[in-house]
């Protein structure tokens, strides 16, 4: 009987001590304490740009413009510079829109706008985040980057398992690629400060809440410390 006591109490001791170590990491988190070390696999990481293209771009509210930019044009040139290989997913399609069904509700409004059509500068890649050379750009006709590309034969062949990501917008070729992405079984990093969406409750709701269950959501300076220090 003793014995069974003594058990029953270093439990409660335990689970008192677990909850009060909770509860002190998430106050050191509150007070700005420090994150955990991000580590990722450089030899098999590649970085995805998504949807920074002019006529997406231009959707967001113009004082959001410039910041996400600038985080995309740093995440970029620190990516070049560790040798990472950098993957842009651009949506675009040809004249007349075959690739647009009329039940296609999310499109269909697109087709009658005349934007993102192959030739046009609304479907070309914002300046701020221009491909260099050795780049790679994957073109798409849905949401998603895996949909109707050849993603996935670029990846294998580089032996890529390690996937940074970022993109616009996040509920929509953010959250689609990190669902397909992640039933693939790759490693997901997502930048939640270089994605942006129309709606910030949404993108709010996603990163905070939802990303994280298949990702690791991180932030722009996070990223850039962890490839700089690896560069060290």
């Amino acid at each position: 009987m003793r014995t069974m006591m003594r058990i029953l109490l270093l439990c409660v001791f335990l689970s008192a001590g677990n909850t009060v170590l909770a509860a002190a990491g998430k106050q050191e988190m509150e007070k700005g304490g420090s994150m955990p070390e991000i580590a990722f696999d450089h030899a098999h990481t590649a970085v995805l740009i998504m949807d920074y293209q002019n006529d997406i771009v231009s959707m967001l509210p113009e004082k959001e413009q410039p910041l996400l930019l600038d985080r995309a044009s740093r995440i970029l040139k620190e990516s070049r510079q560790a040798r990472l290989p950098i993957i842009y997913i651009a949506v675009r399609f040809r004249d007349g829109y075959p690739e647009i069904s009329p039940q296609n509700k999310l499109f269909s409004s697109l087709k009658e706008s005349g934007r993102l059509r192959e030739g046009t500068s609304g479907a070309e890649i914002h300046s701020k985040v221009m491909p260099q050379p050795g780049d790679l750009v994957v073109t798409k006709r849905r949401v998603g980057a895996f949909s109707t590309t050849d993603l996935e034969t670029v990846l294998r062949a580089g032996n890529i398992r390690t996937l940074v990501l970022f993109g616009i917008s996040t509920s929509g070729v953010v959250l689609s690629t990190v669902r397909w992405a992640a039933d693939m079984d790759y490693s997901l990093f997502v930048i939640s400060d270089a994605c942006a969406d129309r709606d910030e409750e949404v993108h709010r709701v996603l990163t905070e809440k939802v990303f994280p269950r298949q990702a690791t959501v991180i932030t722009t300076a996070e990223f850039l410390k962890a490839i700089t220090s690896k560069e060290k």
